[in-house]
């Protein structure tokens, strides 16, 4: 075979190769955007991290990352891990045909988008945003956090505790996007993982520590 046809062969496969990963994305994209309108069914929780009726789940993702944690000095004299301000790093996925695909970043950033009355903290607030429009919504824990393992919701023993998180800033992308931008509440459940580190530590050294959840996101009731 003459270098020429070698070189069309291979053209035609890499198109072939490029058509069909279109057709997944596209195919994947779509069907974010109808499962974002269709209804989702958390695990039930205690009272403490269930969001107020009038809203309802739209959105879940799982989460693969880590929680950040820095050495401070107490107020006897020693050390301990802090996680004050929250640094949370994780990417979360939802299954289209069998396979993962990553939906949303999970990070911590400067509120652009508050609500009225909210003062952004200096220390930026939990960040979720869109992997598809990037439409961002920012959050505050509210309520009392759930110890891991005493609920059926957050089973794992050990682990960062699991939380319900009241929008205080949402944002659309930046063609309009709103995948995000109508959130209300987040649930972060099912955690594994993600726990202050237990060694002993100098004050400045920094720390990650691997979890995953399950986080759901709210929306006013349509």
């Amino acid at each position: 075979m003459s270098n020429k046809l070698i070189q069309l062969a291979s053209s035609i496969a890499r198109g072939r190769s490029l058509f069909v990963a279109s057709l997944v994305f596209a195919s994947a994209f779509g069907t974010m955007t109808v499962a974002s309108a269709q209804t989702v069914t958390p695990p039930t929780t205690p009272t403490d991290i269930t969001p107020p009726a009038g809203n309802v789940a739209f959105l879940e993702g799982h989460a693969f990352g880590s929680q950040g944690y820095t050495c401070l000095p107490t107020s006897t004299g020693g050390t301990s891990w802090t996680i004050d301000p929250a640094r949370p790093e994780a990417t979360l996925f939802t299954k289209v045909f069998g396979q993962q695909f990553e939906i949303i970043t999970h990070f911590t950033s400067i509120n652009e988008g508050p609500k009225e009355g909210v003062v952004p903290p200096l220390s930026g607030n939990a960040t979720w945003q869109s992997s598809f429009d990037s439409s961002r919504v920012w959050a505050k824990a509210i309520g009392t956090p759930l110890v891991a393992g005493s609920h059926d919701s957050c089973p794992n023993s050990g682990s960062i505790p699991c939380l319900l998180l009241e929008s205080v800033g949402n944002e659309r992308g930046p063609a309009g996007g709103r995948l995000l931008a109508d959130t209300t509440f987040v649930q972060r459940l099912n955690t594994n993982g993600g726990a202050a580190p237990t060694s002993a530590c100098s004050v400045g050294q920094t720390q990650l520590q691997p979890y995953t959840a399950d986080y759901y996101f709210y929306h006013q009731d349509q």
